[in-house]
């Protein structure tokens, strides 16, 4: 199996709402802000190649064409999306033959829909089954969200219109090696991507954890919609990776994207950056 990061962009979102109930005293110490309170995020996406398939994992916000000019001022979005880092890569994207979102949040999966030069919208990866939990997907287009607005028609609807969903319910294998795993919590029905290579095991739990900085267990979103259920699916997950040796790849993370799980002196958790 072959492991490729894809540079998908970022932005910056409000510091108080991505932490929650914990103080700017607290989580100011393991991020930087800016003068509006805002934090920066990685849309970091995952190619995965293996027997002879591809695998997209999450596609990012998607092109600037998406955004009004107010959005972009809010979000303060990078000028490239998945298609550049791709092409970058070498990667056409009529190559891609699955691609998994953890969830359909506008920054996760805005990259799989994209501008059909007539006023609508097609799907970015035309010939890709796209893979996301049956439950996520009708929250989504049902709206069920803390900001409804990140569901976003122009992300969902082409891709209903066009055929190419695959909703599963529950633990599935994409490819052998590629599985997902429901992680309920920053969504009723949001799913972690299960990449095990034999030798090594990854996990990329979506918003569950999206940085480093979200190891602790109620660092948490304000956005979360089942913030103690999203508490509890945290610990067992760190518990498993720690036990398993696991890394994690946590897409948003401004720093670093692969994380070691270690225990620190109060029988709690502590990431370590890198590791193979």
């Amino acid at each position: 199996m072959t492991v490729t990061l894809l540079d998908g962009g970022h932005l910056w979102l409000d510091g108080g709402a991505m932490f929650g109930i914990i103080p700017k005293p607290m989580w100011s110490k393991l991020t930087e802000s800016d003068e509006r309170n805002r934090i920066p995020l990685a849309m970091s996406c995952l190619l995965l190649e293996a027997g002879h398939k591809r695998v997209l994992v999450e596609t990012g916000a998607g092109p600037l064409s998406k955004y009004s000019e107010k959005e972009r001022g809010f979000f303060r979005f990078a000028n490239h999306w998945i298609l550049d880092a791709l092409q970058a890569a070498g990667v056409e994207r009529e190559s891609i033959d699955y691609v998994v979102n953890t969830h359909l949040h506008f920054d996760h999966a805005g990259g799989g829909t994209m501008p059909d030069g007539r006023g609508g919208y097609v799907p970015t990866f035309p010939r890709a089954r796209y893979v996301v939990q049956r439950g996520e997907w009708e929250d989504a287009v049902g709206g069920h969200a803390v900001m409804s607005a990140t569901y976003r028609p122009e992300n969902l609807a082409p891709l209903e219109e066009a055929d190419v969903l695959s909703l599963v319910d529950g633990e599935a294998e994409i490819v052998p090696g590629i599985s997902v795993r429901p992680l309920p919590g920053h969504t009723r029905c949001q799913q972690g991507v299960i990449i095990n290579g034999g030798s090594a095991i990854a996990v990329q739990p979506g918003d569950m954890m999206p940085t480093s900085a979200h190891s602790g267990i109620r660092y948490n979103m304000a956005y979360d919609l089942l913030p103690y259920e999203n508490m509890q699916n945290k610990q067992r997950l760190l518990n498993d990776a720690l036990r398993g040796e696991w890394r994690l790849l946590l897409g948003q993370d401004p720093r670093e994207v692969l994380w070691r799980v270690d225990s620190d002196s109060r029988g709690g958790f502590a990431l370590a950056a890198g590791g193979q």
